[in-house]
């Protein structure tokens, strides 16, 4: 008894961790990510809470919240170097890179390779994208940040065999742990539907910072196509425009959509709600929803915040087959369509409405898959790799 006693009394050393990324409040899915993954682990990690050094747009003026122990300008080389020699200097014991290609400015947001090759401290890179050729430059910057990097987080083992055979990265380098979602119940959408009195309604949608690369015009296209069939079909567009579409082009691809359901003749069947939501409200959206949809135009796509969250709530999730849809909803847990292809989105939806006991296995299915990717999996994951990473390094350092 004494050694069990011994055993639960022990505790996790603490890990202390940096994690650069883009942060909240910026309207960003990575921001999400990072704030998301961190509250996870720091009740894992109480005596070591989670710092962000933030990529930061400085025209955006945002005051980050206190864990945001430092601002690294985007566009600015300089900053990163700083920020380098801020990590060289402190206590830190490893840093948490979250990846992708267009948030650290310059070429394919290169910026980021001098910090990371001038760090003293154990790096780990999560990507968020990864591109099909190597020798691309964007993939030559994959390279480098895989070469100095203690490990490879990815979200698919897809992506994992892509690095091995494609970049040459080492498979013991490379681990998958899958995007992470709330730890939801399973419930019927009709709990959710009567509050938001919409109990008639065979309610579809999607939630997404609106840009092009969604394809929810393929959507809107197949709701035209199911009400004919289901003339109660009701389809929610929400969020609002991308920043760096707005500050581009404006309003120009959600006006093209607004014009859409006009000339489908279906604007009774859609709705806009042109608003940045809180995580509460992703929540309660996704539980509202019949059929979570997700006709993404980008055939690289290897992660998706948004089906993640409807995964892990037990949708009905329709999609096109980029690589992250075709792994987390196949063996049945939703349904892969071709791209740019609205007669098979509307096909899926009307052929699992007519059948409900299809659709509630379907729904079941997803559910338990989905338990493996709730945020307090994936956080102990991330710390038991950070912890292999530096016993692994004390190995050494001893051996030498």
């Amino acid at each position: 008894m004494k050694n069990l006693e011994k055993i639960l009394g022990s505790k996790r050393k603490p890990i202390r961790a940096i994690y650069i990324s883009s942060y909240i409040p910026r309207k960003c899915g990575i921001a999400t990510y990072t704030k998301d993954l961190t509250n996870a682990i720091n009740p894992l990690n109480p005596h070591a809470l989670a710092e962000i050094m933030a990529v930061n747009k400085p025209e955006e003026n945002i005051n980050y919240p206190w864990e945001a122990k430092f601002k690294i300008e985007e566009n600015n080389l300089s900053s990163y170097l700083q920020a380098s020699d801020y990590i060289n200097n402190s206590g830190v014991d490893i840093v948490s890179l979250q990846h992708e290609f267009g948030l650290f400015g310059s070429h394919w947001g290169e910026n980021i390779v001098p910090f990371a090759e001038s760090l003293k401290h154990p790096l780990v890179t999560t990507l968020h994208s990864v591109l099909d050729d190597p020798t691309s430059d964007g993939g030559i910057i994959t390279k480098r940040l895989i070469d100095k990097s203690s490990a490879i987080v990815v979200m698919m083992e897809q992506i994992k065999d892509k690095l091995i055979k494609k970049y040459q990265a080492p498979e013991e380098k490379i681990v998958t742990i899958p995007h992470g979602t709330p730890d939801l119940p399973l419930t019927s959408s009709e709990t959710y539907k009567k509050k938001k009195k919409l109990s008639d309604r065979l309610v579809l949608g999607n939630i997404n910072l609106i840009t092009e690369c969604k394809g929810i015009e393929y959507s809107l296209e197949a709701t035209s196509i199911i009400a004919k069939e289901f003339p109660n079909v009701l389809y929610f567009v929400i969020g609002e425009t991308h920043p760096g579409d707005i500050r581009y082009q404006g309003e120009k691809y959600r006006n093209s959509l607004i014009k859409l359901t006009k000339k489908l003749n279906i604007k009774k069947n859609v709705r806009f709600i042109n608003k940045y939501i809180s995580l509460n409200e992703v929540v309660d959206w996704i539980q509202t929803m019949d059929f979570y949809i997700t006709p993404y135009l980008d055939p690289q796509q290897v992660s998706s915040g948004a089906l993640a969250y409807a995964v892990g709530a037990g949708k009905c999730c329709i999609s096109s087959s980029y690589p992250y849809a075709k792994e987390v909803l196949a063996e049945g847990r939703g349904v892969t369509v071709p791209f740019k292809d609205p007669e098979a989105i509307a096909s899926a939806v009307i052929k699992l409405w007519k059948d409900k006991d299809q659709k509630l296995k379907m729904e079941r299915k997803t559910y338990e898959y989905g338990r493996l990717m709730t945020w307090s999996n994936v956080a102990l994951q991330y710390l038991n790799l950070f912890a292999t990473i530096l016993s692994n390094g004390n190995d050494n350092h001893e051996e030498n």
